[in-house]
């Protein structure tokens, strides 16, 4: 173990993690023994100013690509999207923010650091939240053993709640010294959609095979990264489709927005950066994930 990545991993941690647990040290070489290796990518997001939220207009239009693609008006009768803010100009100091959701392989370090449980539910749990989706449904998402499922290290972690999210922030900040946190709604959706008020985050026009919802892909996670095409202004990948994203803006008592669409979904307004939704934060879904935010040293 005392090869000279493993030298230069432990002298690059800071002395706060001098207590990490052998479970760690064990997995260091499954992650190249760099440090790199866990510590995700970012995308630099500048200071100024960006159009946020939504009008008439474009939730309109929202609420025609889902008619369209379910046949029926029930996000319309729903009201989905009429608690977007009305455009705005807003202001945000710049930040970084990772490039793609984080993934299970990135994930697996702070599990196997912290001995915190790893992404599963339990049935009766799962049951208890009332979603559409079977039980057999999570288990390609679930770890067993504390292992991720096999073949879907480069795909977003999922089966996390708010409090989980937190946790891995922390302690990236703990291992990293810098300071990680979960984005805000606005700061998510700045990073995501630009500065310009565009409705996807790709430009104003729906387009399917610029993201993974349920429209043309595979009705499941897939490797981060995936639908260049499909970036943002500022290089953020996955901002829409693939998993929703946790941000810390409350949303009421124990609950929390979360951002961006999911590969379960058609239309696809929910995948619109202005498109928003509260969700428990004891909740642990297949469809949401995290991205992280660092803040400007």
């Amino acid at each position: 173990m005392e090869s000279g990545n493993f030298r230069r991993l432990t002298s690059w941690l800071p002395c706060a993690t001098i207590g990490m647990t052998a479970a760690f040290i064990a997995l260091l070489p499954a992650f190249a023994v760099e440090p790199e290796a866990f510590i995700p990518d970012l995308v630099e997001i500048p200071s100024g100013s960006f159009i946020q939220g939504s009008d008439r207009a474009e939730r309109e239009a929202a609420y025609l690509l889902d008619e369209a693609a379910y046949g029926h008006a029930r996000t319309r009768e729903g009201g989905w999207y009429e608690d977007e803010p009305p455009r705005t100009i807003t202001s945000l100091p710049g930040f970084a923010i990772t490039r793609t959701p984080i993934t299970n392989a990135q994930y697996a370090a702070f599990i196997a650091a912290t001995g915190r449980p790893a992404p599963n539910v339990e049935p009766a749990v799962w049951v208890g939240y009332g979603l559409i989706h079977p039980f057999e449904r999570t288990r390609r998402h679930a770890w067993r053993d504390g292992a991720f499922p096999a073949a879907r290290g480069d795909h977003p972690v999922v089966l996390v709640s708010h409090a989980d999210a937190r946790a891995y922030a922390a302690w990236l900040s703990s291992v990293t010294g810098e300071s990680w946190r979960l984005p805000t709604e606005a700061e998510w959706e700045k990073a995501v959609r630009g500065s310009d008020g565009r409705r996807f985050p790709w430009g104003d026009t729906f387009d399917p095979a610029r993201l993974n919802s349920h429209d043309s892909g595979p009705f499941d996670t897939l490797p981060v990264g995936v639908f260049p095409a499909g970036a943002g202004p500022w290089g953020v990948l996955n901002g829409a489709g693939q998993v929703y994203e946790w941000t810390d803006t409350p949303a009421g008592p124990s609950r929390y927005i979360v951002k961006g669409g999911s590969w379960d979904d058609s239309g696809c307004g929910v995948c619109r950066p202005a498109a928003r939704h509260a969700r428990p934060a004891d909740l642990k879904h297949i469809l949401i994930g995290i991205r992280l935010l660092r803040e400007a040293g």
